[in-house]
């Protein structure tokens, strides 16, 4: 529509001549610095200073409609649970089966393991593998042992659980008990190992970080939960048990609770990591330091075994010093409690 009295063409010219004019302005206001558009408002309506895709960024997860966090203990049953570790967790100390001391089983895997109650209590989406073996020393984590791959070897992206113990071989417990026990009464000699302990826990510190960086990379949507290690003697006054005074049973367990601390630490600070990050997953720590209290050995039922000496060869037997199947069932309630309950922070993972 054009003003009365005004033809067709000249209007149009009308309208080019005031056109050219607004753009001239806009060119020396540009070129003076006055910006006349914001970024986004240009990059919309001319497609041009877009640095970024025109619209607004992509809401995260979370805030997608219809999007529910997960549960802690959906997130552990998405995918498979692996049970990794040590001789804690493989079931050392409590056998039922010929199997569980068969020659072919040289890692010890028994049928009273903890890992057992979790796999039976828990549907896992992708299904349970066992991997723990007796004597496993962080090492083992990259390296073989008993003709087995290394354990992160057995994580892998559709992994959603992972639980281990690992520690107690690289600071030498077994062999510091061994010290204790045939040491001279009152010698000294029990407490006396306490500089080589120190001289390892640094490197134990670096190992284990190593292997939690591992899994998560392996496994980055999974829960990774690790286990501390029981206190074998009471903290009550007692009496000397296979050779160890009482001085020195309060030695062994007061290394033992180092130890836990050390690999709560490690868990507290890989897992502070990730929510700082709001990555998906978790690092646990499972507190079993107290899990045997009033049933340490030498009480009335111990949930752990005593000395026990193969005088033939004088040897002693590979279950002294372990979990009975009375110890896992304690263990295992402890470790299915986790699963449920979770590491009490958002998992930042959704269905």
């Amino acid at each position: 529509m054009t003003p009365a009295g005004v033809g067709m063409g000249t209007w149009a010219r009308a309208r080019a001549r005031v056109l050219l004019a607004l753009a001239l302005f806009a060119v020396v206001l540009l070129g003076a610095g006055v910006p006349l558009l914001s970024e986004r408002a240009r990059c919309r309506m001319f497609g041009i200073g877009c640095e970024h895709p025109s619209g607004p960024p992509p809401l995260p997860a979370a805030a997608l409609p219809g999007r529910q966090p997960l549960t802690p203990l959906e997130a552990a049953s998405q995918g498979a649970y692996v049970a990794l570790g040590d001789s804690f967790s493989s079931g050392e100390g409590a056998y039922a089966l010929p199997d569980d001391l068969a020659p072919e089983n040289r890692c010890h895997r028994t049928s009273r393991s903890y890992v057992h109650t979790v796999s039976r209590t828990f549907e896992f989406a992708g299904g349970s593998r066992f991997f723990a073996c007796a004597g496993a020393r962080t090492e083992h984590f990259f390296t073989s042992k008993a003709g087995e791959p290394p354990q992160v070897e057995h994580a892998d992206a559709g992994t959603s659980l992972i639980t281990l113990s690992i520690g107690g071989n690289d600071l030498g417990f077994t062999k510091v008990l061994a010290g204790c026990i045939l040491a001279l009464p009152w010698s000294g000699a029990c407490q006396g190992q306490d500089a080589g302990l120190e001289a390892r826990k640094p490197v134990l510190r670096q190992e284990l970080t190593r292997i939690v960086r591992s899994l998560r990379e392996r496994s980055p949507r999974a829960r990774v939960i690790l286990l501390g290690y029981p206190r074998l003697f009471g903290e009550r006054e007692g009496a000397a048990l296979d050779n160890l005074g009482v001085a020195d049973q309060r030695w062994l367990n007061a290394q033992g609770k180092e130890l836990n601390d050390l690999v709560h630490e490690v868990a507290r600070a890989a897992d502070g990591e990730l929510a700082q990050q709001g990555a998906p997953g978790s690092v646990e720590f499972i507190d079993v330091y107290s899990a045997f209290t009033g049933h340490e050995v030498g009480t009335g039922v111990p949930y752990v075994n005593g000395l026990d000496v193969d005088l033939s060869a004088f040897k002693v037997k590979i279950h002294s010093y372990h979990p009975n199947a009375a110890g896992y069932t304690a263990l295992a309630e402890l470790v299915t409690r986790q699963v449920r309950q979770g590491p009490g922070r958002p998992l930042n993972q959704w269905r």
